[in-house]
Protein backbone atom coordinates (compact mmCIF):
# COMPACT_ATOMS: atom_id res chain seq x y z
CA UNK A 1 0.00 0.00 0.00
CA UNK A 2 1.23 3.47 -0.84
CA UNK A 3 1.60 5.93 2.01
CA UNK A 4 -1.39 8.27 2.21
CA UNK A 5 -2.39 11.02 4.59
CA UNK A 6 -5.46 9.75 6.48
CA UNK A 7 -6.24 12.51 8.98
CA UNK A 8 -4.84 15.46 10.83
CA UNK A 9 -5.92 17.20 14.00
CA UNK A 10 -6.93 20.86 13.82
CA UNK A 11 -6.83 22.51 17.24
CA UNK A 12 -9.49 25.15 17.84
CA UNK A 13 -10.80 27.30 20.65
CA UNK A 14 -14.32 26.21 19.60
CA UNK A 15 -14.13 23.01 17.54
CA UNK A 16 -17.78 23.15 16.46
CA UNK A 17 -17.56 26.75 15.25
CA UNK A 18 -14.30 26.05 13.40
CA UNK A 19 -15.53 22.80 11.82
CA UNK A 20 -18.78 24.50 10.75
CA UNK A 21 -16.81 27.47 9.36
CA UNK A 22 -14.55 25.36 7.16
CA UNK A 23 -17.20 22.86 6.10
CA UNK A 24 -19.56 25.67 5.15
CA UNK A 25 -17.00 27.45 3.00
CA UNK A 26 -15.79 24.28 1.29
CA UNK A 27 -19.29 22.89 0.75
CA UNK A 28 -18.62 19.88 2.98
CA UNK A 29 -20.44 18.46 6.00
CA UNK A 30 -19.31 18.13 9.58
CA UNK A 31 -19.52 14.46 10.45
CA UNK A 32 -20.82 13.12 13.78
CA UNK A 33 -18.45 13.55 16.69
CA UNK A 34 -15.94 10.70 17.04
CA UNK A 35 -14.43 10.65 20.51
CA UNK A 36 -13.20 14.19 21.19
CA UNK A 37 -13.10 15.07 17.46
CA UNK A 38 -15.47 16.74 15.01
CA UNK A 39 -14.46 15.38 11.59
CA UNK A 40 -14.65 17.15 8.25
CA UNK A 41 -13.84 14.75 5.41
CA UNK A 42 -12.44 15.91 2.06
CA UNK A 43 -13.25 14.13 -1.22
CA UNK A 44 -9.97 12.18 -1.10
CA UNK A 45 -10.99 10.75 2.31
CA UNK A 46 -8.52 12.84 4.29
CA UNK A 47 -10.18 13.87 7.54
CA UNK A 48 -9.60 17.09 9.43
CA UNK A 49 -10.40 16.23 13.03
CA UNK A 50 -11.30 19.41 14.90
CA UNK A 51 -10.37 19.23 18.58
CA UNK A 52 -10.51 21.62 21.50
CA UNK A 53 -7.12 23.26 21.94
CA UNK A 54 -7.09 23.11 25.72
CA UNK A 55 -4.56 24.92 27.89
CA UNK A 56 -1.86 25.08 25.22
CA UNK A 57 -4.02 27.24 22.99
CA UNK A 58 -3.88 27.22 19.22
CA UNK A 59 -0.71 27.32 17.16
CA UNK A 60 -1.83 28.44 13.70
CA UNK A 61 -1.12 25.95 10.93
CA UNK A 62 -1.62 25.94 7.15
CA UNK A 63 -4.18 23.77 5.34
CA UNK A 64 -4.40 23.77 1.52
CA UNK A 65 -7.20 22.25 -0.53
CA UNK A 66 -6.89 21.35 -4.21
CA UNK A 67 -10.20 22.16 -5.92
CA UNK A 68 -11.62 22.25 -9.43
CA UNK A 69 -12.21 25.54 -11.24
CA UNK A 70 -15.96 25.29 -10.55
CA UNK A 71 -15.34 24.51 -6.88
CA UNK A 72 -12.97 27.48 -6.67
CA UNK A 73 -15.69 29.77 -8.00
CA UNK A 74 -18.24 28.44 -5.49
CA UNK A 75 -15.88 28.56 -2.49
CA UNK A 76 -14.48 31.95 -3.42
CA UNK A 77 -18.04 33.24 -3.73
CA UNK A 78 -18.81 32.01 -0.20
CA UNK A 79 -15.60 33.66 1.09
CA UNK A 80 -16.68 36.95 -0.47
CA UNK A 81 -20.30 36.58 0.70
CA UNK A 82 -19.02 36.04 4.26
CA UNK A 83 -17.05 39.30 4.04
CA UNK A 84 -13.78 37.52 4.83
CA UNK A 85 -10.45 39.13 4.13
CA UNK A 86 -8.48 37.06 1.64
CA UNK A 87 -5.00 37.21 0.19
CA UNK A 88 -3.10 36.04 -2.89
CA UNK A 89 -0.15 34.93 -0.77
CA UNK A 90 0.58 33.10 2.48
CA UNK A 91 2.34 36.12 3.98
CA UNK A 92 -0.85 38.22 3.73
CA UNK A 93 0.76 41.01 1.73
CA UNK A 94 -1.68 41.03 -1.20
CA UNK A 95 -5.12 41.52 0.33
CA UNK A 96 -8.19 41.33 -1.87
CA UNK A 97 -6.33 39.46 -4.63
CA UNK A 98 -6.07 35.91 -5.89
CA UNK A 99 -2.94 34.36 -7.38
CA UNK A 100 -2.49 32.63 -10.73
CA UNK A 101 0.40 30.35 -9.84
CA UNK A 102 1.13 27.53 -12.30
CA UNK A 103 -1.67 28.73 -14.56
CA UNK A 104 -4.36 28.17 -11.93
CA UNK A 105 -5.94 30.23 -9.21
CA UNK A 106 -5.33 30.33 -5.48
CA UNK A 107 -6.46 32.29 -2.46
CA UNK A 108 -5.78 32.30 1.29
CA UNK A 109 -7.96 33.26 4.25
CA UNK A 110 -7.86 32.82 8.01
CA UNK A 111 -10.17 30.62 10.06
CA UNK A 112 -11.51 31.81 13.44
CA UNK A 113 -8.30 30.70 15.21
CA UNK A 114 -5.88 32.15 12.67
CA UNK A 115 -5.15 28.93 10.77
CA UNK A 116 -4.17 29.80 7.21
CA UNK A 117 -6.60 28.16 4.79
CA UNK A 118 -5.92 27.95 1.07
CA UNK A 119 -7.73 26.77 -2.03
CA UNK A 120 -5.84 26.24 -5.27
CA UNK A 121 -6.77 24.85 -8.66
CA UNK A 122 -3.32 23.62 -9.70
CA UNK A 123 -0.70 21.95 -7.51
CA UNK A 124 2.40 24.08 -7.10
CA UNK A 125 5.07 23.26 -9.66
CA UNK A 126 2.56 21.67 -12.03
CA UNK A 127 2.27 24.19 -14.82
CA UNK A 128 3.27 27.17 -16.81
Amino acid sequence: MAVQLNHTIVHATDKKASADFLAGLLGLEVQPQFGPFLPVVAANDVTLDFADAGEGGVTPQHYAFLVSEDEFDAIFGRIQDAGLTYWADPFRQHAGEINHNDGGRGVYWADPDGHSMEILTRPYGSGS
